[in-house]
């Protein structure tokens, strides 16, 4: 498995292969001598990093932020990626899981935030005017998130596999349009826009990431988007597409400060958007704290379980707090685990530390912030993809009675209402604009109401993991 499984085939500090092979329980609490430690790490930061930076990235563009801000969007999600992770890791009294978990900002609540900025003037400082009012509502879902942790698992009867397999299906293809437009060079107003330069750019970024996946071993390809970002980025240079003037202006070292953009304010209906986004996001998380604990060997508790959804929330309120966005665990590290047998929480905890020395370096985010367009283009459709892949692997292990397919088919079609047809609710008050444009919050209320309508009759028991 190239340069993962070389390395942990000498084992962790002390240890032999043998010693390897020991219980998951002593591993996940085991520690790697320091040069392991930080390529284990690295490897995980190398997994999510373009994930991790992508939410920021599609909410500085719609923002139409300058360099500067942009990279301070950047920064800021970084840090707080990196302070979700240490929480989740290391733990704190009555919070964080202690498993190896990787944080990071989830797709999920693009949908919500964009709507929102759509409803403004297409300027820069009518949409930076909403900022306050985004980290409001981001707060709101963290302090809710806190508060039904310790019941989301008695709920989890509300969100049987056609729920949450339909709405993340719905959530892919909601963030599709982001990717077309990105390969496209912009927005279809944009004169650039389906420039055969910027189609050509994204083509190739997508071949790249391809060629990386099939033939590369190691950090080449569990990284394959980044690297494909990078390699499309140094083409688009090449061809005049890329502009790195803000990377010499930026700054080596900066303090992120809490509310940058002002203090936040509290709106009703996105902040209830922004609710329905955490509840969906900790279902998810639910799934992959059990996924967590089945591949390390500990499996996870109820009480195990309600510190994870509270390390989701908390990472969430703190992403108001510092200018940035809800956190949730990255399912991609869950791979890299099984891959290289690395089961080390503290691993992932030298993550979040890599990830927070990232955040502090405006050069480097500035780097980030300069990546043309057409290149996240390509990376996008692989990303946002992989998510309504996701939403399809999940209703595939579903038995599609006749009943659940009549969910799927209404909840698909409600959700993509916003995508397809962007004046459909016009005539509604604006006040319930922020959740009549959100195609994940009709998909979520449209399949939860009709799931307990239609298809009343439990689902069947999971089956034992392998």
């Amino acid at each position: 498995m190239g340069l993962a499984l070389d390395i942990d085939a000498s084992g962790m500090a002390g240890d032999t292969p043998a010693a390897a092979r020991d219980s998951g329980v002593g591993e996940v609490d085991r520690i790697p001598d320091p040069g392991r430690l930080f390529l284990f790490a690295l490897q995980h930061v190398l997994v999510m990093y373009a994930g991790a930076v992508t939410v920021p990235l599609v909410m500085g563009r719609a923002l139409h932020l300058t360099p500067s801000g942009l990279t301070l969007l950047v920064c800021a999600d970084l840090i707080a990626a990196g302070v979700a992770t240490l929480i989740q890791t290391i733990g704190i009294p009555g919070v964080g899981i202690r498993l190896p978990i990787m944080m990071g900002v989830t797709f999920v609540s693009v949908s919500p935030m964009l709507a929102l900025l759509g409803a403004a003037p297409d300027t820069m400082a009518a949409r930076v005017a909403l900022l306050p009012t985004i980290y409001g509502a981001v707060i709101t879902g963290g302090v809710f998130g806190m508060v039904i942790a310790p019941f989301v698992g008695r709920m989890q009867r509300l969100f049987p596999p056609t729920v949450t397999g339909t709405v993340i299906l719905v959530i892919g293809l909601s963030l599709m349009r982001i990717a077309i437009d990105w390969s496209a060079g912009g927005q279809p107003d944009d004169a650039v826009y389906g420039d055969p330069a910027n189609l050509a750019i994204a083509l190739a970024t997508l071949m790249i990431i391809f060629t990386l996946i099939k033939f590369s071993r190691g950090p080449l390809r569990y990284g394959a988007i980044l690297f494909g970002v990078v390699i499309g980025t140094v083409l688009a240079a090449l061809a005049g597409h890329a502009d790195f003037a803000e990377v010499g202006r930026a700054p080596w070292f900066a303090l992120i400060r809490p509310f940058q953009f002002g203090m936040p304010r509290f709106e009703a209906p996105i902040a209830l958007a922004m609710c329905f986004v955490m509840l969906v996001s900790m279902v998810e998380s639910f799934g992959m704290f059990l996924t967590a604990g089945v591949i390390v060997g500990r499996p996870a508790t109820a009480n195990d379980l309600t510190r994870g959804l509270r390390g989701d929330a908390l990472g969430t309120l703190i992403g108001g707090i510092f200018n940035t966005f809800p956190y949730t665990s990255y399912a991609q590290n869950l791979g890299l685990i099984s891959m290289t047998g690395v089961r080390s929480r503290y691993v992932c905890a030298a993550g979040g530390v890599i990830l927070i020395v990232l955040g502090l370096c405006p050069k480097l985010a500035a780097v980030v912030a300069a990546v043309p367009l057409s290149v996240l283009g390509g990376a996008g459709l692989i990303m946002f993809g992989m998510i309504a892949a996701t939403g399809v692997r999940i209703l595939s292990e579903v038995e599609l009675t006749y009943e659940r397919l009549a969910v799927i088919a209404a909840s698909v079609a409600m959700g993509l209402i916003p995508v397809l047809a962007q004046k459909f609710f016009q005539h509604m008050p604006a006040v319930l604009g922020p959740i009549l444009h959100s195609g994940i919050v009709l998909a979520s209320v449209t399949a939860i109401a009709l799931n307990l309508f239609l298809d009343s009759r439990p689902a069947p028991a999971p089956a034992p993991a392998e």
